[in-house]
């Protein structure tokens, strides 16, 4: 077949094919069982990201939650008296009136630490008549007279008791216990008696502190330091003492265990509860909805319905993977332009370009091939996901160029130029003998064309075999 040597634009280009895809799709699974109570969307809705899609039925996992959230505060309780126990405090301000430990004792539980108390206010009971005591009240103040020095201190009373009793010689008494700021020398062991107003008591009282406690220990182990003496002011919460040794720290150590391992636990039941609400993780449209509100989920159930309680695809952008030759992967760079054809769209033409190059290749029968990733611009409505493309990759512009076709030139980059009288006016061989077979000079090339940088000029006819004539040129010694 005769072809003209001649100038044309030459387009470089790499070919391969694809199906198209929407750039991002998400099949929504389920993550727990049971009843449907929301889903709020139906299929060819368009929904945002971060969108409600489906919520379970969620008080087996919220009890859950609560009993987990029971636990951890229970083991923080039990890790704060680990502490306090290893850390034995005063619960009460006053003085510290006796030390039963030293450093380096041992303890066991229930051995006294120290005694504790607030005698810078005393209180005594005095008996008076019952008589007496019906005209009295609290907040009533009287006269106190200390037996042995006869001084005298004011108290306010702060109870009556409500029961009569019998006293000296048979008559009926009720008990007045008065509070008094106690001046310094008022101990355990000082008697006084009282007098309100004009009435006066029927008996004499004994002092004692207002406030008054042994702290123990509550773990065993070994008095490792000591942070108060006797006669150290104190107030509610002062350490007195730190217990170590190993049992102690033991006790402390696995308290802290438990609650590390009840916070896991809730961990762990929060994040079950989030699975019984499904929000979407892209935008896009739904393109199947398998359950609805109402439905009852379970594996077999999803099973059947392809694995699948909803998908979603974003559509907003289209595109699709190529297989690039080994040989021609080196000429694909990102941005490239690409022209797009689709079978099932006769006519058409849609424009994109080289998105991403994997260098991940695939070698089958001895060739290997690169993924090229292709975005389709513009979103056409024509264009379907699933839809199977032919893509041409636009590798180089030569511009205008002298060409030939690539079938024309023979091996040793050689071609038949045809001489007068060698073909006739419809192409076909007359004269092999006017066939010259000569070298050319080869440049880029594409599918279909190839550059002839020497050797032709415009306009020459080079002729191009296909099967039957090229048989018969060899069969009378023309060509390679």
């Amino acid at each position: 077949l005769p072809e003209t040597a001649q100038r044309q634009e030459l387009r470089i280009s790499v070919s391969s094919t694809g199906t198209i895809t929407p750039i991002d799709s998400y099949k929504v699974s389920a993550l727990v069982n049971g009843e449907i109570v929301e889903a709020p969307f139906e299929e060819g809705d368009w929904v945002e990201k971060g969108a409600l899609l489906y919520r379970f039925d969620a008080e087996d996992a919220q009890n859950a939650v609560q009993q987990a959230q029971l636990s951890v505060a229970q083991a923080e309780l039990g890790y704060r008296t680990a502490q306090e126990s290893v850390n034995p405090y005063s619960t009460a301000s006053g003085i510290v009136q006796k030390l039963y430990v030293s450093v380096g004792d041992p303890v066991a539980v229930g051995d006294p630490i120290a005694d504790v108390g607030d005698n810078t206010t005393m209180t005594v009971e005095i008996p008076f008549h019952s008589a007496d005591a019906a005209g009295l009240y609290v907040g009533q103040t009287g006269t106190l007279t200390i037996e042995g020095t006869m001084e005298t201190v004011t108290g306010t009373i702060e109870s009556i008791s409500g029961a009569d009793e019998v006293g000296a010689g048979g008559a009926l008494i009720r008990q007045v216990k008065f509070r008094v700021s106690n001046p310094g020398g008022l101990t355990g062991t000082t008697a006084a008696t009282a007098v309100v107003g004009s009435v006066a008591c029927a008996g004499s009282g004994t002092f004692s502190q207002s406030t008054g406690q042994t702290v123990v220990a509550q773990t065993a182990g070994e008095i490792t330091a000591l942070h108060v003496t006797s006669g150290s002011p104190v107030s509610y919460g002062t350490v007195l003492a730190t217990i170590g040794g190993t049992a102690a720290e033991t006790t402390l150590e696995n308290a802290r265990i438990g609650v590390e391992n009840a916070k896991l636990a809730l961990d762990s039941r929060l994040q079950a509860l989030e699975n019984y609400e499904i929000t979407a993780p892209i935008s896009g449209t739904v393109i199947e909805k398998n359950f609805k509100a109402g439905d009852n989920v379970d594996s077999s159930a999803v099973t059947s319905a392809g694995g699948n309680l909803a998908v979603l695809y974003d559509m907003s952008t289209l595109t699709f993977e190529m297989k690039v030759n080994e040989l021609d992967i080196n000429n694909i760079q990102v941005g490239q332009e690409v022209e797009i054809t689709a079978d099932a769209l006769e006519g058409m033409t849609f424009k994109g370009y080289v998105d991403k190059i994997n260098i991940n290749g695939t070698t089958a029968n001895g060739r290997t091939t690169y993924p090229v990733t292709v975005v389709v611009e513009g979103t056409p409505e024509e264009l379907k996901p699933g839809m199977n493309v032919s893509a041409e990759v636009l590798v180089e512009d030569a511009g205008n160029v002298l060409c030939v076709p690539v079938e024309a030139v023979q091996r040793g980059n050689t071609v038949l130029v045809a001489g007068q009288g060698a073909l006739d006016e419809s192409g076909n061989l007359v004269d092999p003998a006017k066939l010259e077979e000569r070298p050319v000079t080869l440049g880029r090339s594409s599918s279909e064309y190839i550059e002839i940088l020497d050797g032709l000029e415009e306009g020459e006819t080079v002729y191009v075999q296909n099967i039957a004539s090229n048989a018969m040129a060899m069969m009378m010694g023309v060509g390679g």
